[in-house]
């Protein structure tokens, strides 16, 4: 009988072995899988859906030490699942992409007008600068409002010069964000030195 439980128990586990070994080349296949379906989208991921990517990678890696554990049943069974996860963070790029696309189309738009708008700006406010530094008292205007002013339009025209920089590397969205602040604080300035707008 103990011979019997030893010829059983040996059996056992050479079907067990065998079991395993059957499931690690599906099991492999299913890593791979998973792995070059995410090459194709792992840049774009990691700019329009990098949460979604972390994610994605986590599930990967999880999957990556079953298989080193020899636990081929659990990656397989684990494959549909990161599968889905794979598939819509594809479609989560493909949204980002098409929100991207949208955003530079509204930005270069919206540049068309600020690219004439604020340098007419600039030229303004630099003659009305020039013309209150000739008088000594001005009066509606006083020193300290005009040289607060001076402050904000050096940096105004800073950031003017940083949105052009932008646009000429070709990031219309970026120039857009700062040629809109650049005039916000031309308006301020308008208000603070009492210019007509025309």
């Amino acid at each position: 009988m103990k011979f019997a439980s030893v010829i059983l128990s040996m059996c056992a586990a050479a079907l067990l072995v065998t079991g395993c070994a059957k499931n690690q080349m599906p099991a492999k296949k299913a890593v791979d899988q998973i792995e070059d379906s995410l090459k194709d989208v792992r840049a774009d991921a990691e700019r329009y859906a990098p949460e979604g990517l972390k994610s994605v990678d986590a599930g990967i890696a999880r999957l990556k030490a079953d298989y080193d554990a020899k636990n081929y049943d659990e990656v397989i069974a684990g494959q549909p699942q990161l599968e889905k996860a794979v598939d819509s963070l594809k479609e989560a790029v493909a949204t980002g992409r098409k929100h991207a696309s949208e955003a530079v189309k509204v930005a270069k738009t919206e540049w068309e007008s600020l690219n004439t708008e604020v340098p007419k700006m600039v030229e303004t406010i630099d003659k009305r600068v020039a013309e209150l530094d000739k008088k000594k008292h001005f009066k509606g205007v006083k020193q300290e409002v005009i040289d607060t002013a001076k402050s904000q339009f050096d940096s105004m025209k800073s950031l003017w010069a940083e949105a052009n920089d932008a646009y000429k590397s070709g990031k219309p969205v970026a120039a857009a964000d700062k040629a809109k602040t650049a005039k916000s604080m031309g308006d301020e300035i308008y208000e603070k030195l009492e210019i007509k707008k025309t």
